[in-house]
């Protein structure tokens, strides 16, 4: 069948199935409805709830201002799909075109998009896992349970890991006038994700606000009592934890393991595939009935000089995915690639924490405007002499401006004098990210793939 007749026979009759009843998924969805996909819509979630919005989870929920149960994502237009939710996929038999199940049923498709996200890392040790009063989150079942405890009055809650979610954490325990212990192996708070210079800006909001920080430590066990509940922590440094609530925030891994042996390109780091989203094969080939999208894709942005990245944000999902559900109905010449600039928003202690681009890439950071003693600045990254992020705390809207230099390869160091109250002799200082290969506490980004040197690239408005 030529080409063009078959995605008209797709978009009329074809089957198409999507492994994540998530962000991702859903919008992808919505996308294909609204593209003219008539055939036949399947989506396949583990949890028992259709797709809802998880960053209230460790905000609003926390802090008792929004229920757990009315966090669903709503909807832009009705999509006449079957859900099979409470199952979770649990292999992929890419010859026969079929998706098994856990409830040793299969479904079959024509198309197939890979959006089953990320899962919270668990606590290493599984019997100290399972104590009364250990806590992930990532789940809405995660957030009731969570904010149950919270709302009994726990004496000292402990936060293992001090990323977004876990600062986050600490800040809604903080409001809620708990005393929180946060433990970091890092030198301050947020460092994977934005650097040791602003991670020490982190640090002393922790500190102002009255957590109990403690960087450059990790914790060795979690010990209970006779009952089963946890009532404290060890150290590397000698150190104990009293904590009668204990929340785990160690980072994510991808949710990939179902893949195994189905000879796709998928791993740890995520599913690899083009800037179209279509997946690869564990030979490097391109499928074309496999796409990925979302927090479990790994795929190259060509304004990032063709890095893999894989990207653990809202805004990316949602972008991802409905390039995904277009390329997915769509013949090669009406394809197009996903090459956004990502960004990401965080709200702890009071402050309103922004980003764009990828700030893990940098070499180097420079306080463009306002300064960081006043917790209310901007500070532009950038690597091998061209901007490639920017952070603002309490100052965002001149991140569209940086958004611009970024998408145009601007040169760093920056030099504009009309910007509002630019620090004079400011200079780039190194922005003190971690060696990339040993573990840390929350990145929002992986970095993979090659780097060239040379890439110097230009992209207007039209190509976005």
């Amino acid at each position: 069948m030529p080409a063009e007749d078959y995605h008209a026979w797709l978009r009329r009759e074809g089957r198409i199935v999507i492994v994540g009843a998530s962000l991702a998924g859903l919008r992808a969805a919505e996308t294909l409805r609204a593209e003219g996909f008539a055939g036949s819509l399947t989506l396949v979630g583990d949890e028992p709830y259709e797709p809802y919005d998880r960053p209230p989870l460790s905000k609003a929920v926390l802090l008792g201002k929004a229920s757990p149960a009315r966090t669903e994502l709503p909807r832009r237009r009705e999509i006449d799909a079957t859900w099979r939710l409470g199952v979770a996929a649990t292999g992929l038999d890419m010859a026969a075109r079929r998706v098994r199940l856990a409830d040793g049923e299969a479904v079959e498709y024509d198309r197939l998009l890979i959006a089953t996200g990320v899962r919270a890392r668990p606590w290493p040790h599984e019997e100290e896992a399972r104590l009364d009063g250990v806590f992930a989150l990532r789940t809405r079942d995660d957030a009731v349970g969570l904010h149950r405890r919270l709302g009994a009055s726990p004496r000292r809650v402990l936060v293992v890991g001090a990323g977004f979610t876990g600062s986050e954490i600490a800040s809604a325990c903080r409001d809620r006038g708990i005393d929180v212990t946060v433990t970091e192996r890092a030198g301050a708070p947020l460092v994977g994700a934005l650097g040791g210079v602003v991670g020490a800006v982190a640090a002393d909001m922790h500190r102002e606000n009255g957590v109990d920080l403690r960087t450059g430590v990790t914790v060795t066990a979690l010990e209970g009592d006779g009952a089963g509940r946890v009532r404290a922590a060890r150290l590397s440094d000698g150190g104990v934890v009293e904590a009668d609530v204990v929340v785990v925030s160690l980072g994510a891994l991808r949710n990939t393991e179902w893949l195994a042996g189905s000879g796709l390109g998928a791993g740890p780091r995520g599913i690899a595939c083009d800037a179209g989203c279509r997946a690869f094969d564990v030979r490097g080939i391109v499928t074309d009935d496999i796409y990925a999208a979302g927090d479990v894709a790994r795929s190259p942005n060509a304004l990032f000089n063709y890095q893999f990245l894989s990207l653990e944000h809202w805004g990316n999902a949602v972008a991802q995915a409905e390039v995904a559900a277009h390329n997915m109905i769509n013949a090669s010449a009406r394809r197009r690639p996903h090459m956004g600039v990502p960004a990401f928003w965080s709200s702890q202690f009071g402050v309103n924490i922004k980003s764009v681009g990828v700030p893990p890439m940098a070499d180097e950071i420079m306080f463009t405007q306002g300064t960081p003693a006043e917790r209310r600045f901007i500070g532009v990254y950038g690597h091998q002499g061209r901007v490639v992020a920017a952070v603002s705390f309490d100052n965002s809207r001149w991140l569209d401006f940086y958004r611009r230099l970024i998408e145009t390869g601007a040169r760093f160091p920056v030099e504009f004098p009309t910007v509002d109250r630019r620090p004079e002799g400011r200079r780039p200082v190194p922005a003190d990210f971690p060696d990339p290969s040993l573990p840390t506490h929350g990145p929002t980004v992986t970095l993979s793939g090659y780097s060239p040197t040379d890439q110097r690239l230009v992209f207007t408005p039209a190509h976005r």
